[in-house]
């Protein structure tokens, strides 16, 4: 054998080898690939909880009117139509789709919340998590991917009808029981018979602690199943925010016999019916008083937060992550700030769900009484006191955290969306004042 064809067989041999690798690369990327393809096509666990709780869908076929009012398909009033501020309305249907609440989700994971945590901060917005634990973090994954990707649903018809009371929970809310088989339950004492579910009455649909299982900051016994007040009286809940019509349920025409509830729950901060209506400003609308007294210097008292006797805490909407800012400030005869005190309620989002619910600022029917201190000059003649209470529907995350939360997003038009809403929605807006002259 001569070199030249010692160079050849070491060539073919080479050759060989080079193609060899190239095969066990592709096999290589082909596994890794088909396992990447396969965890974006596995429905199973999907479909796990569908057979449980039913897709809204399906439901469709025969509670139309329900489905396009849940989903913001019927009848909408301009405040629903306008998908901005949660404190105007939103839908119970946009529970895992909203920008909102993706963007409060993903600053909450980058304070490392364990198993347990996760699992509770969806529990509202995915009912169906206390009943399949072992997908929240599933669930999570398509939320932080947003818009179409989230397949799975939230706050749906299933989720809402498969409850059929509340029961005490000590590790704290929700309180809702959800029963997981085929009845679907509804606050009907005889409901229509068909062919598709056995139907039963449940009771807790005609009480306020149905809503107040998750809706919790707003009632002071979330069990207690009437709403105390002096001008709504026996009013709970549902007579709000779920307008009565008459009709059927179902898609039946000409069945006019009993009360029907929109499905769209109606936010009742709406300006314009605030504004119309006194009732809900009395029993409602928190309130600001000044107790002070001047002496050496100093300017102390308290500042007295009320709220109507109607068990609401305003604004309404989310119970946990709310702020409220009450803000006091002495000024000159002449409008100078001499002094202010500054005290926020509320949790911070590295605090979030990690203990217990904290107090809500002030509960229907009470007074919060706030003490201060603010130095004065010894002659306090013309001087001001100005007490205001503010509120933010988001705590305002540290720069780390909002950065941590931007660096995990794909663009950076998303990145720019996402810091437009925790500037809109961890802003202050005031809510109502009072001043005291001196």
């Amino acid at each position: 054998m001569n070199g030249f064809d010692g160079w050849k067989i070491f060539g073919t041999i080479l050759a060989l080898a080079l193609f060899g690798s190239l095969l066990v690369a592709l096999s290589v990327d082909e596994t890794i690939a088909a396992q990447e393809q396969l965890a974006t096509t596995d429905q199973t666990w999907m479909e796990e909880i569908e057979k449980t709780f039913i897709p809204s869908e399906q439901c469709k076929q025969c509670h139309d009117r329900h489905y396009e009012e849940w989903k913001g398909m019927r009848e909408q009033t301009m405040d629903l139509k306008t998908f901005g501020r949660v404190d105007g309305a939103l839908l119970h249907g946009t529970a895992l789709t909203s920008p909102v609440f993706q963007t409060v989700l993903g600053l909450w994971l980058q304070t490392q919340p364990d198993a347990e945590q996760r699992n509770r901060c969806l529990s509202c917005h995915v009912p169906s998590v206390t009943v399949f634990p072992q997908h929240t973090d599933r669930i999570i994954e398509q939320v932080m991917k947003g818009g179409k990707h989230v397949k799975v649903e939230g706050i749906s018809c299933s989720a809402c009808h498969l409850i059929s009371g509340t029961q005490e929970n000590p590790n704290g809310h929700p309180t809702f029981k959800i029963s997981a088989g085929a009845t679907i339950f509804g606050p009907y004492a005889d409901p229509d018979e068909n062919l598709v579910h056995p139907s039963k009455q449940a009771e807790v649909y005609k009480g306020a602690h149905y809503c107040a299982s998750c809706h919790f900051g707003k009632v002071k016994n979330v069990m207690r199943e009437d709403i105390p007040g002096q001008i709504l009286k026996g009013t709970i809940c549902q007579d709000c925010h779920m307008e009565q019509s008459t009709g059927s349920s179902t898609s039946q025409r000409g069945a006019l016999t009993r009360p029907i509830g929109r499905h769209w729950f109606q936010g009742i901060v709406i300006p314009g019916i605030m504004l119309s209506n006194r009732n809900l400003q009395a029993e409602w609308f928190s309130r600001v008083d000044i107790k002070a007294k001047a002496g050496q210097g100093i300017i102390a008292g308290e500042v007295l937060v009320k709220n109507g006797a109607l068990p609401h805490t305003f604004p309404g909407g989310d119970p946990v992550l709310k702020q409220f800012f009450v803000t006091v400030t002495l000024k000159s005869a002449d409008g100078q700030v001499v002094d202010q005190y500054e005290e926020r309620f509320g949790k911070t989002f590295e605090e979030l769900l990690r203990g217990p619910i904290p107090r809500p600022l002030v509960n229907g029917g009470t007074t919060r009484h706030i003490p201060f201190s603010l130095e004065a000059p010894q002659e306090a003649n013309g001087l001001v006191l100005e007490a205001a209470l503010s509120y933010a529907l988001i705590p305002e995350p540290t720069p780390e955290l909002k950065n941590a939360y931007l660096e995990t997003l794909p663009t950076d038009k998303d990145r720019e969306k996402a810091d437009a809403i925790i500037k809109d929605y961890a802003t202050p807006r005031l809510l109502t004042f009072r001043t005291m002259n001196l």
